[in-house]
């Protein structure tokens, strides 16, 4: 009975594992394709499409555009987020879950209506449609990932640690900079990366509050509307590589401090 139940394991396993990546190969042996027109068999190869996106100037600059908005959201999310945790993490007031509850509430709530709402309340505030409204409307939805991470790493962070640094006469500050602060150095990491691919890709508020300077998921979805191409399967395929290295790098690096400490 064991054994069988280590089977059907594996066979869900390995169907999920078929299942999430049999479409990202078949994307990227698409881009390779010696034609227009995506569809089996591939009679020839080519690295037309690909030489292509790294020559295309508007390509690129779409790339940076939404790299610097990425970059931008996540310092703000993690700025706030961290605070935000330091604040609930630990310490009991009046008002403490009301506070955790909101703080929750963006990514709760479904994209489009966030992304309505957003676009409401830009108008109300006179911000135009643009890179400020997206670098905006990415922090507030980034930050509750930011507190959950950061908070479950502060729920382990020893007490003794914080109380022998008062005992020895460091004022709040100090103990934050020199005790807390550094062991949340991983969990920080690990929450950019997160907030960085979450930017990255995020769609429904790129559309509906940005300008006339698209973001990479908003070209893709303008160049859908003429027919999917290999050249969109490059674009795409970039994309992967890019944000998996990243990841790869962040996890490796993760790792190798939480083993120093």
């Amino acid at each position: 009975m064991f054994r069988g139940n280590r089977i059907f394991l594996a066979c869900i396993y390995w169907a999920f594992v078929l299942y999430v990546f049999v479409p990202l190969i078949l994307m990227v042996l698409m881009g390779f394709k010696d034609s227009r027109f995506i569809g089996f068999p591939i009679r020839s190869w080519t690295l037309e499409w690909y030489t292509g996106v790294f020559a295309d100037t508007e390509v690129l600059s779409t790339f940076g555009y939404s790299i610097a908005i990425a970059v931008l959201s996540t310092l703000i999310s993690i700025l706030v987020g961290t605070w935000i945790a330091v604040l609930l993490e630990g310490r009991k007031f009046a008002g403490r879950g009301l506070t955790f509850g909101l703080t929750l509430l963006p990514a709760l709530v479904p994209g489009i209506i966030s992304a309505i709402a957003f676009r409401i309340y830009a108008r109300w505030l006179g911000i135009e449609p643009g890179m400020g409204a997206i670098v905006w409307a990415h922090a507030v939805h980034n930050v509750p990932f930011v507190v959950l991470v950061v908070m479950a790493r502060l729920s382990t962070l020893p007490k003794s640690q914080i109380e022998a640094a008062r005992d020895l006469g460091a004022d709040p500050l100090i103990t934050f900079l020199r005790i807390t602060l550094p062991y949340l150095v991983p969990a920080i990491l690990g929450a950019s990366i997160f907030c960085l691919l979450l930017s990255f890709d995020d769609f429904v508020r790129s559309f509906f509050l940005g300008g006339y300077e698209p973001t990479l998921p908003v070209m893709i979805f303008a160049m859908l509307r003429s027919g999917m191409s290999p050249e969109i399967n490059a674009i795409a395929t970039v994309a992967l590589v890019l944000t998996a290295a990243i990841g790869l790098w962040a996890e490796r690096f993760t790792r190798r401090m939480n083993k120093e400490r």
